[in-house]
């Protein structure tokens, strides 16, 4: 599924032309890659990272949602990862990344 319909889809952006303004503004970031095409594809499994106006929200993709349905529908389609849960940054459950 194009990253601009899913972010639709799950409630991040109101309307679809807002969710390709989000990933043309080029702060989102699909598995650590920064995001610069509206149509690029989306996979169970992705971690997006979502700038909105007050935050930055890390989610793992759980499903793929077939529409844009109520609010609770698309929650149960991806998994906020933060501190307590999973890394994204580090990818590895509960560490930080390691430095030298």
């Amino acid at each position: 599924m194009r990253i601009d319909k899913l972010l639709w889809f799950l409630r991040f952006a109101r309307s679809r032309s807002a969710a390709q303004h989000l990933v043309k503004e080029g702060h989102l970031r699909r598995n650590g890659q920064r995001v610069i095409r509206v149509s690029q594809p989306v996979e169970v499994s992705d971690v997006l990272t979502i700038p909105l106006a007050n935050r930055v929200v890390v989610i793992r993709i759980e499903a793929i949602p077939a529409r844009r349905g109520p609010a609770n529908e698309a929650r149960e389609c991806y998994r906020v990862l933060d501190a307590d849960d999973d890394l994204a940054i580090a990818g590895r459950q509960g560490q930080m990344p390691e430095t030298d």
